[in-house]
């Protein structure tokens, strides 16, 4: 392609609302264009990226015995109603209704839509295992659109999902998945860890999430430094560490005038946070509920979603009005003397520890010295804390250490939570109905961009890995108007183009400066430049991602672009084939 011909229009100023390094380098290089918020055009150059990343994905997909299908991006309300999704995936969903006053939606996942259209076609053991996915746009109307299309309202991902007769073939079915995704994210060279993750809306019992290491990642992750534990901090379970049992003193209310923070509260009675117990005003689906964990910690929304079984768009905060309607006062609550209707739940650690400082239910007071199960009761659950860094991993004498990072894949295994909701059966052996055990797989192919970008940048532009450049080789005619220059730069373009290679070819009659600057913004791995020894047939030859330029005869900078690309290749089929060989 002749940049004279390429619809190109970078920018030379950081657009003001990208906030992130991928968001101003593929708004700036001519990638993405934003049209509106959350939403994106992929332009040229951005869109051939995209396909080289469906191209990884389809590839190892195929190889993993997946077979690909198209499913529209329009979902029926019946399908969502019948798994109970409907309403409980909340704001996010785009719905719409048609003609017919029909309702739809514009699919955020698709869990239902292949469940229901295999749950009639396959009904007997021999059918299964199988495999499907599909690369499809996905809609979500993000609270809040932000990082360019690393959280976009529209987003292009794939999704598969595997179909088995009993929990060990889903297992089975999971590992192979696990291990194409890891040959994925190789391929792209990603540097990413392996996590585990929390299944949220998905549902089921076990998830792990493939997360690319970034400073500038939404999500962070919680592991050992010896690499034998890694989740996701929603997920990652708190050893807490308790304070050394004591005898139990009666209860004692005090005044503590101005004390509306733990901190404030701990200070004035003269005692460490972690005996003050911090209560979170809830309304949970419309109902009161208080939540209590200790004073030094903070609490773990996803923890408390999976307890509660509850999305959070149904959990809000309290308001004042609310708080005084079940006896209580706003800042000074407390598990004694809560109305009835009131459902309060504890953090395990509570029940663990001895004379504990409470709000009073009434402005300026506390109560000192109260104890679980003696003067205060409720629901236990296990774990509702917000891990930390250097918090102890159970089991171990490690201590967690923390990333950034973004999500770019994840694999659930769902059980038979679909296929139990939407009746999907086979017969077994013995002719008997059973419910179909499944697994549900994502790669969020545009968000896999985002973190390639933001893994492989410099000052200057991107660095785009060979695997997904959206060209090979740039060809740069510093000069144009200058005949020899152009017929050169044009004959070796010539000479790669027949070679098989995606070459650009910069014709266009701009400064050589203008030229340069674009070139590393766009971050093509190989550069060949065409100056004034053209008449000698000497280029300059140079890789993006260093520094080293050499002048050779253009005959051989052909000669080192064909092997440059067919190395790049060779460790890119060879990773695959040793993958391959340590598996069997």
């Amino acid at each position: 392609m002749k940049l004279s011909k390429l619809y190109m229009p970078t920018l030379r100023e950081v657009p003001a609302d990208a906030e992130i390094a991928s968001h101003q380098l593929l708004l700036r290089g001519a990638f993405i264009r934003k049209s509106a918020s959350g939403i994106y055009t992929y332009l040229p150059l951005g869109y051939k990226v995209i396909k080289k990343v469906e191209k990884i994905v389809r590839e190892e997909m195929d190889r993993a015995g997946s077979q690909e299908i198209l499913m529209s991006a329009i979902q029926p309300k019946e399908i969502w109603e019948a798994s109970d999704r409907w309403d409980r995936f909340g704001p996010e969903m785009f719905k719409l209704r048609d003609r017919n006053d029909r309702e739809f939606c514009l699919g955020p996942t698709a869990e239902e839509y292949f469940t229901t259209l295999i749950k009639d076609e396959v009904k007997s053991y021999k059918q299964l295992p199988l495999n499907l996915y599909q690369i499809q746009t996905k809609y979500r109307d993000e609270k809040r659109p932000r990082f360019g299309i690393n959280r976009a309202r529209e987003f292009s991902m794939k999704d598969a999902y595997s179909f088995d007769t009993t929990p060990e073939t889903m297992q089975v079915s999971y590992m192979e998945m696990y291990r194409a995704y890891e040959k994925i994210f190789d391929r792209l060279g990603l540097d990413y860890k392996i996590v585990e993750g929390d299944n949220g809306a998905m549902g089921g019992k076990k998830s792990h999430e493939f997360i690319a290491l970034s400073e500038t990642g939404e999500g962070v992750i919680a592991y050992s430094p010896t690499g034998k534990y890694a989740a996701t901090q929603e997920k990652a379970k708190v050893v807490y560490e308790l304070p050394e049992r004591c005898e139990r003193l009666e209860l004692e209310e005090v005044y503590t005038p101005d004390s509306t923070t733990i901190e404030a509260v701990a200070s004035f009675l003269g005692l460490k946070s972690q005996n003050c117990i911090k209560a979170i005003d809830l309304m949970v689906s419309g109902n009161p509920v208080i939540v209590f964990i200790p004073g030094d910690r903070e609490l773990n929304m996803a923890k408390l979603e999976g307890y509660l079984m509850t999305p959070e768009h149904e959990i809000e905060m309290m308001n004042d009005e609310q708080i005084l309607s079940i006896n209580s006062a706003p800042r000074y609550t407390g598990p004694i003397g809560l109305s009835e209707d009131v459902r309060l739940i504890f953090d395990k650690s509570i029940t663990q520890m001895d004379n504990l400082v409470v709000g009073a239910n009434k402005v300026g007071y506390h109560i000192k010295n109260a104890n679980y199960d003696r003067d205060f009761k409720g629901e236990i659950c296990e774990d509702l804390l917000e891990v930390r860094e250097g918090d102890i991993i159970e089991g171990t004498n490690e201590k967690f250490k923390f990333a950034r990072g973004i999500e770019v894949g994840n694999i659930f295994q769902l059980g038979t939570k679909y296929s139990e909701a939407l009746n999907a059966t086979y017969l077994d052996e013995n002719g008997k109905e059973q419910l179909i055990w499944m697994g549900s797989y994502g790669v969020g192919v545009t968000r896999t961009v985002t973190a390639i970008v933001e893994q492989n940048y410099d000052e200057n532009g991107i660095i785009w890995p060979m695997s997904v450049a959206p060209y090979h080789v740039i060809v740069t005619v510093v000069n144009p108007k200058d005949e020899i220059q152009l017929e050169l730069g044009e004959k070796i373009y010539n000479s790669l183009v027949e070679l098989g290679h995606e070459v650009l070819l910069d014709d266009r009659n701009e400064r050589a400066g203008v030229k340069f600057k674009d070139r590393d913004l766009i971050g093509i791995p190989i550069r060949i430049t065409v100056g004034k020894r053209a008449a000698e047939e000497i280029v300059e030859y140079s890789l993006r991602r260093e520094t080293e330029k050499t002048e050779i005869f253009a005959k051989e900078a052909i000669e080192k672009v064909s092997g440059e690309i067919f190395n790049s290749s060779v460790k890119d089929n060879l990773s695959k084939a040793l993958l391959d060989l340590f598996e069997n």
